[in-house]
């Protein structure tokens, strides 16, 4: 159901992949942004893989994931594999769970995509702190709480492409 709607679950559009391109870009921009230190920013990327991951598992997956990982990790400086690998378990529970996430309404999704964002964060720590860097502090996590608090946002913006027109057709009942 989409969120705000009057209660009705829509018919949608297949999605174009144009589309799905021009969303993961966008992403990917955001992320380049010179905010790496800042706390608190979502890592739009993870969401958008999550998003794509749970609502069209057959278009994306663990290897779009895991080279959008190796860009960030190239664009940042940051150890190889890092993104890659955080991002690569984003895609791979997205898919297993994108049957289970999309019973559920738009705030409980919310929750398992934090979840999810959350392991991925965690990852990244881990594998910091093995290459010999420090803990960060609990306020490293937050960004993954606001992608998640992000989550409707992202699933009306994202899906509003595929929606079909509100206007009822009388020679077409669908």
């Amino acid at each position: 159901m989409i969120p705000g709607s009057s209660g009705r679950e829509h018919i949608l559009l297949p999605v174009k992949g144009s589309f799905m391109a021009l969303s993961i870009i966008v992403a990917l921009l955001f992320n380049l942004l010179p905010w790496r230190d800042l706390r608190g920013v979502p890592d739009l990327l993870a969401l958008v893989i999550a998003f794509w991951c749970i609502h069209q598992p057959r278009k994306t997956g663990i290897g779009i994931a895991w080279v959008l990982g190796l860009v960030m990790d190239a664009a940042n400086g940051t150890l190889i594999g890092q993104h890659a690998l955080a991002y690569a378990v984003v895609a791979f529970g997205a898919q297993w769970l994108h049957r289970r996430i999309l019973w559920f309404p738009i705030w409980q999704q919310a929750l398992h995509v934090l979840a999810l964002l959350l392991v991925s964060q965690g990852l990244m720590l881990v594998a910091r702190m093995a290459a010999g860097g420090t803990f960060p502090g609990w306020s490293f996590f937050s960004g993954s709480f606001i992608a998640a608090a992000l989550w409707p946002v992202a699933t009306y913006v994202l899906l509003a492409p595929q929606r079909r027109p509100e206007i009822v057709d009388e020679n077409r009942p669908i």
